[in-house]
């Protein structure tokens, strides 16, 4: 699966299912986003100072985690439009999930 990464579209970044597993075991994008529901970059900086912190936090480090943060989250191309399309990407398929 691929999400848009910035605005013209010319980049993207790709994103596994087993992203979204480590995304869930970790709770990662829970409590992320303020209560106004707007995703910039102060939101991402955020993410990537939880998942230092977790990382951080671990006696051995999780392989998925350092797989999502090495492909996704420090991707060189992740903006807040590439998280904004990682939260939907996350949602779509967590309802898909409950659905099958």
């Amino acid at each position: 699966m691929k999400i848009q990464a910035n605005a013209s579209g010319t980049r993207s970044i790709e994103v596994t299912e087993e992203h979204l597993q480590t995304i869930n075991k970790y709770s990662l994008l829970k409590n992320l986003v303020d209560s106004n529901g707007i995703i910039d970059e102060t939101v991402l900086d955020k993410l990537k100072l939880n998942v230092r912190s977790i990382l951080g936090s671990q006696p051995t480090s999780d392989k998925s985690l350092l797989d999502l943060c090495l492909d996704v989250i420090y991707n060189p191309d992740m903006k807040a439009l590439g998280l904004h399309n990682l939260v939907l990407l996350y949602i779509e398929q967590t309802q898909k999930g409950e659905n099958e």
